[in-house]
């Protein structure tokens, strides 16, 4: 049987970044990382398609919060010890300089995921931390003060413990024969599909800032909205889809949106249309976009309001005025099932919060066991929120399993 002082279970971002922490401030410890996989940090490879979306420039803990559907009031006292400009100092301090983009997100500047691997994989080989690939968990257990691990090939023996799995179901079982309980998981960050007639043929059109509403429901997003082959995707809609990730579910991910395209009521968006209606009396309806919009949406939204490609401003009866108003501020779509957002597969579920101690990320129902990342109940809109909790509770866990 192999001894370690620490074992980390999971090569991902969290287990990682808990490691390097934790042998920098003990370097006499023995650490082991267990990674089913033949290589580690997938995801920190596919994330940001291929650039590493790092963290995101937001550096107040209580803004940060709202960013995490679930998890939301156990990170405000983690946010307040480690967060963003934590992250980008740590990474700097290790020659990794990062850079802010319009939106907020974070990636290293060289573009490149491999820039976060390599520092991480350096890391350890300086700090002697041993990497173990093909290691699949098949069980995990107390013995006396020491934690037994068997694996498919290899046995360990460990006095403290770090879970970074992710979202992996054969572990959560393992931690429910521990007495942990594990929030049923559903998927989340994903896009809509729809099939109708005013967004077909137009893929790659983007209306950059739309309110969406799923009826029925109290969800609200708002944002960029990206017409796609099958749906609807974008920001707008993978808010909506995280926030509403159980009622989502529920509803076997057939529900109805309306979608405000310009932000204007109806009305107001009405009288506009009057006003227009004068002043380009002899112009072509379809022809002359207006609020701002893609030409190829404004025109399926007009043809959409029984407005034929002949018709123009000064011959609109009442009738095509109110469904144009319609259709650019209260338009339903049908959603019918789901689609994964790019390789950034996000689960709602995990770990029971109230069985996580929160000022050391240690399992309450058991000593010397941690957890860290997307094994717990914790998950975040996209934009580099999901890498921050891992960052978060990683340095955490780490200052504890350290003393």
């Amino acid at each position: 049987m192999k001894q370690y002082n620490v074992i980390i279970i999971g090569g991902g971002a969290a287990g990682f970044f808990a490691a390097i922490n934790i042998a920098e401030l003990n370097p006499d410890l023995k650490i082991a990382i267990l990674e089913k996989g033949k290589e580690g940090l997938q995801k920190v490879k596919v994330s940001g398609g291929g650039r590493c979306n790092v963290t995101h420039a937001q550096f107040i803990p209580k803004e940060l919060t709202l960013n995490y559907p679930r998890g939301e009031r156990e990170l405000l006292g983690p946010f307040h010890q480690f967060m963003t400009g934590d992250t980008i100092e740590w990474f700097e301090k290790r020659g990794v300089e990062l850079k802010i983009e319009e939106d907020g997100r974070m990636f290293p500047v060289t573009n490149s995921s491999q820039t976060i691997i390599d520092c991480f994989l350096s890391e350890t080989i300086r700090l002697g931390v041993e990497i173990l690939y093909g290691q699949t968990l098949k069980s995990i257990q107390v013995a006396d003060s020491n934690w037994e691990l068997e694996t498919q090939g290899d046995a360990f023996l460990a006095e403290k413990v770090l879970v970074a799995t992710g979202s992996n179901v054969k572990v959560w079982k393992m931690l429910e024969d521990l007495n942990h309980s594990i929030a049923e998981p559903v998927p989340s960050l994903f896009t809509f599909n729809v099939s109708d007639r005013r967004i077909k043929g137009i893929p790659g059109v983007v209306a950059q800032n739309v309110e969406i509403k799923v009826l029925k429901t109290n969800l609200v997003s708002e944002g960029p909205l990206l017409v796609t082959h099958v749906g609807f995707s974008a920001p707008a809609i993978l808010k909506l889809s995280a926030f509403g990730a159980l009622e989502l579910a529920e509803m076997d991910y057939k529900f109805q949106i309306e979608i405000n395209f310009i932000r204007h009521s109806f009305n107001t968006c009405l009288e506009q249309l009057k006003e227009l209606k004068n002043d380009l009396a002899k112009k072509t309806v379809i022809k002359f976009t207006q609020f701002d919009l893609p030409k190829r949406l404004w025109q399926k939204l007009v043809l959409a309001s029984n407005i034929n490609e002949d018709i123009k401003w000064a011959e609109i009866n009442k009738l095509q005025l109110d469904a144009l108003s319609a259709q650019l501020t209260k338009a339903v779509f049908e959603v019918n099932g789901k689609s994964t957002f790019k390789e950034e597969f996000v689960t709602a579920g995990g770990v029971n919060l109230k069985e996580v101690n929160f000022k050391t990320f240690e399992s309450k129902l058991h000593k010397n066991l941690y957890f860290a990342g997307e094994v717990l109940n914790i998950d975040a809109i996209t934009g580099g929120f999901n890498f921050q909790n891992a960052w978060t509770g990683s340095f955490i866990a780490a200052q504890n399993m350290s003393k």
